[in-house]
C-alpha cells in the first residue's frame, strides 16, 4: 500500500516490532512508593516475580531496591510480601522524600 506521495505505509493493525517500556520512564505519575526494610527482607523474591513492571532490582539473588523510573506504585510488591515478614511498605511520595 502506498500513500499519495508513493511512500510505503505499514499494514494497519499489524505489530511489526514489540514495544518495550524499558525505553521510557513510566514512574512519573506514581502517588505511592515502595520502601524496603532491609532488616526484615528474607530475599524470597516473591516481589520480583509478581512485579508487573520489572521494577524490583535483584543482584546476586538478593533484592536490593526498586527501579523508580519504572515503578508505577501499584503496591503489588507490598501485597505479595509475606504477611509475617512485611519488608515492603507503600508510602506517599511526599513521605518518601
Amino acid at each position: 500500500m502506498t500513500d499519495k506521495n508513493n511512500e510505503e505505509l505499514p499494514e494497519g493493525g499489524v505489530i511489526h516490532e514489540g514495544g518495550n517500556a524499558d525505553s521510557y520512564e513510566t514512574g512519573g505519575w506514581r502517588k505511592l512508593r515502595p520502601v524496603l526494610d532491609n532488616e526484615k527482607c528474607t530475599n524470597c523474591l516473591i516481589c520480583w516475580v509478581m512485579c508487573p513492571d520489572s521494577a524490583i532490582i535483584v543482584e546476586d539473588g538478593k533484592m536490593v531496591g526498586f527501579d523508580m523510573e519504572h515503578c508505577k506504585g501499584c503496591g503489588i510488591c507490598d501485597t505479595e510480601c509475606p504477611p509475617k515478614i512485611k519488608a515492603i511498605k507503600m508510602v506517599s511520595e511526599e513521605e518518601a522524600d
